[in-house]
């Protein structure tokens, strides 16, 4: 992703904060989702679990409550976040995303004016070739559901895109109106470099694995031709373990 003006203020990061805490000793033994009123809520040995917020953590979907559940049972001697990808992203949507919601929508569409998808390469051939493979489709795609003609570019320079597309996009964002699905969104989105991706995602025009795929060409082509680095490898493990948990929420 080329090196742009900076986007507007993380509206999430101030969410983020509250995910933060040392790692405290497990003091419980089982964890289950309950249905209440506040959704599917984690209980811990039948007590209610809150947020960071001191809130109710609780998401909408069964699944969900038992994907919530699962990482908690999962937990060893001490709790760790950095295991609990639907937790943190929980605890963002409910904490912060829930106050945040038109400045997080801002902070997608301002992806969709410098998208991953613009920027292609001009050499090698092969490299021109596989972007063409993987993203000609998904601009198609794009540019169909928003009604637009999206301008590509070769390197890094910035390009200005119709604000008629843009407009398009920031109305689509206004069907993300539950703190959690647009947290999701956010997080597929800067994970990935590209809100038309993460749109693609959250409408089933592909899948997860696709969608990780179409954000890692030009790595994955590094990567067959010099190797894969130890610490990147894990790196986008890690990544890859968020971006999973925005799929599963994204998925309905």
């Amino acid at each position: 992703m080329p090196d742009f003006p900076a986007k507007p203020d993380d509206a999430m990061s101030k969410a983020r904060e509250h995910a933060a805490r040392e790692l405290p000793k497990r003091f419980y033994k089982r964890a289950e989702a309950v249905e209440t009123e506040s959704g599917f809520e984690l209980r811990l040995d039948g007590r209610p679990a809150r947020t960071p917020g001191k809130k109710p953590l609780a998401v909408a979907r069964a699944d969900l409550g038992q994907s919530l559940a699962g990482e908690w049972d999962a937990q060893g001697e001490r709790i760790d976040p950095l295991t609990m990808p639907l937790t943190r992203l929980a605890n963002v949507a409910i904490d912060g995303v829930a106050d945040e919601m038109p400045a997080v929508r801002e902070e997608v569409a301002a992806y969709a004016g410098t998208d991953l998808l613009f920027y292609r390469a001009g050499e090698p051939e092969a490299l021109v070739a596989r972007q063409r493979e993987i993203w000609d489709p998904l601009l198609a795609w794009a540019e169909s559901r928003f009604s637009v003609r999206f301008r590509l570019v070769e390197g890094v320079m910035p390009v200005d895109q119709p604000e008629e597309g843009l407009q398009a996009v920031r109305e689509a964002l206004e069907g993300f109106d539950e703190p959690l699905s647009l947290a999701a969104l956010h997080t597929a989105t800067t994970l990935t470099g590209s809100a038309l991706i993460a749109l693609a995602l959250a409408e089933g025009v592909i899948d997860a694995e696709a969608a990780w795929a179409a954000a890692h060409v030009d790595e994955d082509f590094n990567i067959s031709q010099w190797g894969e680095d130890f610490e990147a490898k894990e790196r986008r493990e890690r990544r890859g373990s968020e971006f999973s948990v925005a799929a599963l929420v994204l998925r309905a």
